[in-house]
């Protein structure tokens, strides 16, 4: 009966069924003035990752409410943060901050890296690929957020703002709106930001890990500009998957880390080949994001 409260009060968070249409709706006008952007087989797939993640996520995030809940009700600020407006400010600082770390272990080790890389398998920059996202990475996710509730912060608000930075980055996957204001730039995770992310080229190789503020990646030195003049991004992975088979999409890297253990001898190897940064090598070349900066 308690779980099925639990699952009552999670219920409530219903903020990303209401932007579903409105993702929707944007999908469409944007393939009016960029078909060239779309590819159907791309945006099924998309789409098919999108329906995966929310099936995968669904206990991982129950489980996480409860959690979060427990941590709340042992919070010594838990009666100071209610639902005041500084307290939403300071949510979405948190959350952002949460979500940057999250986002930048799921480039730099490649257990998580498993996981999130259907998000960066399509070739394509579209609003298409926003829905695109990683199944595996619904696993261990909330992890990052434990710390959250400590500080008072109430589960349900903590997801209405997980909610509101998702909606947000789901409009900076486009090609269509170029570089905005400086100070919006220098401050927000912008389109701009977003198609360094997703560039294969070494240059722009695990940068701009921002939620909704860029600040995180200017301080943590992660930051890359867009520099279009000198080096167009080039979307998708460093070696592209060929294959259009859903369930290769979200599960390849899991099953080329299995190859990669079996095949290493020494035990340190094998948990490199789990823990350590993609592209980490026992017996070939170094192809880690930054060893190809530094080359």
């Amino acid at each position: 009966m308690i779980f099925i409260e639990y699952i009552a009060q999670l219920s409530e968070d219903k903020l990303l069924y209401f932007a579903l249409p409105i993702f929707f709706i944007s999908m469409f006008v944007e393939y009016q003035f960029a078909k060239e952007k779309y590819e159907l087989k791309d945006t099924g797939i998309s789409l098919l990752m999108m329906v995966f993640s929310a099936i995968i996520e669904f206990i991982p995030k129950v489980l996480a409410f409860i959690v979060f809940v427990y941590i709340h009700e042992i919070s010594p600020f838990k009666d100071v943060v209610q639902r005041q407006w500084w307290a939403w400010i300071l949510l979405l600082f948190a959350d952002d901050i949460s979500y940057y770390w999250f986002h930048r272990f799921n480039h730099e080790v490649r257990l998580f890296w498993a996981g999130h890389v259907p998000h960066h398998s399509s070739i394509y920059m579209n609003l298409g690929t926003a829905l695109r996202q990683g199944v595996g990475e619904r696993i261990h996710k909330f992890f990052f957020w434990l710390w959250i509730p400590l500080l008072g912060f109430d589960p349900l608000m903590m997801f209405t703002v997980m909610g509101i930075s998702l909606i947000y980055q789901f409009f900076v996957h486009t090609e269509l709106v170029d570089k905005l204001p400086k100070p919006i730039e220098f401050i927000f995770n912008t389109p701009s930001h977003h198609r360094v992310h997703h560039a294969s080229n070494i240059r722009y190789l695990d940068c701009n890990h921002a939620g909704i503020l860029i600040i995180w990646d200017r301080l943590f030195g992660t930051f890359s500009k867009e520099l279009k003049a000198v080096e167009k991004p080039v979307y998708g992975l460093t070696v592209n998957i060929e294959t259009k088979n859903p369930i290769k999409v979200a599960t390849h890297e899991y099953v080329a880390i299995w190859k990669d253990v079996k095949r290493a001898n020494k035990f340190s190897d094998k948990l490199n080949y789990i823990f350590n940064s993609p592209g980490w090598s026992h017996d070939g070349e170094d192809h880690r994001a930054k060893t190809l900066r530094k080359k």
